[in-house]
């Protein structure tokens, strides 16, 4: 996995501006908690759909696995495939974070308070741990609760794509890491003695997306390691300038600047 031992640690990211708000300043556990960070009992509902969602498709795969005639040959290509959609993940997390960030307006239709969100997050950025779980995964759960059933029935009616069982194992850990991908971002930006246990371990192992990581993405202009998963492809797509490039190909067919251009400005 990607390694950032250059990373600025999350305070100095934050000092490189007298505009944006420090990560490290996250709030304290005697902070009060607006009414709309709170969960509510439909946030619940919605995050409890998302997770029986991909409950259901892990046994799936566990029972296609079992049911196999060759077991261990379909474990291993469960756990590849596993792999796969953890990674995928990660970069559809960078794409997405990408796009909103830099395109589009809170007028816009269906992602236009995620925009306004992601906009109000670069400048008060430690307000995200404030977020109660469930408010901050509904929205993904729910989506996840739809689409989820949905694929898994769409691969057993079709058989699957060569071993059912990874077919499902894929689907089922893409659908986790997307939907979870919100609550890893909210870890990077908290301290690590409030983390849940082991979440800070995953983050120095690179398997979720580290605080000093996440760090670079908050130093205006915001242009850079979009992933909110584990980061892995952050090198890769930072690296070869891939979003640069994207944006200006957009820019000549559309006019159309990404909003890190006016903030380099």
């Amino acid at each position: 996995m990607q390694t950032w031992p250059c990373a600025p640690t999350v305070a100095q990211a934050a000092s490189t501006t007298t505009t944006t708000p420090s990560m490290s300043t996250a709030p304290s556990s005697h902070d009060v908690v607006p009414d709309e960070m709170r969960s509510t009992w439909p946030h619940r509902a919605l995050t409890l759909a998302g997770f029986l969602a991909i409950l259901s498709s892990l046994l799936t795969t566990a029972r296609l696995v079992t049911a196999s005639a060759s077991p261990t040959a379909d474990l291993l290509a469960a756990a590849i495939a596993a792999f796969a959609g953890y990674s995928l993940a990660d970069l559809a997390t960078g794409v997405y974070h990408w796009l909103i960030d830099n395109y589009g307006g809170a007028d816009t239709p269906v992602l236009g308070a995620q925009i306004a969100a992601f906009k109000d997050h670069h400048l008060r950025p430690s307000a995200i741990i404030l977020l109660e779980p469930c408010n901050n995964l509904h929205v993904a759960a729910g989506v996840v609760a739809v689409a989820l059933p949905a694929a898994g029935a769409a691969l057993s009616a079709g058989g699957g794509c060569g071993s059912p069982a990874a077919a499902h194992a894929f689907a089922s850990v893409l659908a986790a890491c997307v939907m979870l991908s919100v609550q890893f971002h909210a870890w990077a930006h908290e301290r690590p003695a409030r983390l849940p246990p082991g979440v800070a371990a995953l983050q120095d192992a690179g398997v979720l997306l580290s605080p000093s990581q996440h760090a670079w993405h908050h130093r205006p202009p915001h242009d850079n390691t979009y992933c909110t998963v584990s980061g892995m492809w952050n090198g890769v797509l930072d690296g070869y300038k891939v979003f640069e490039a994207a944006e200006k190909v957009i820019y000549r067919a559309t006019g159309v600047k990404p909003r890190s251009w006016v903030l380099k400005v």
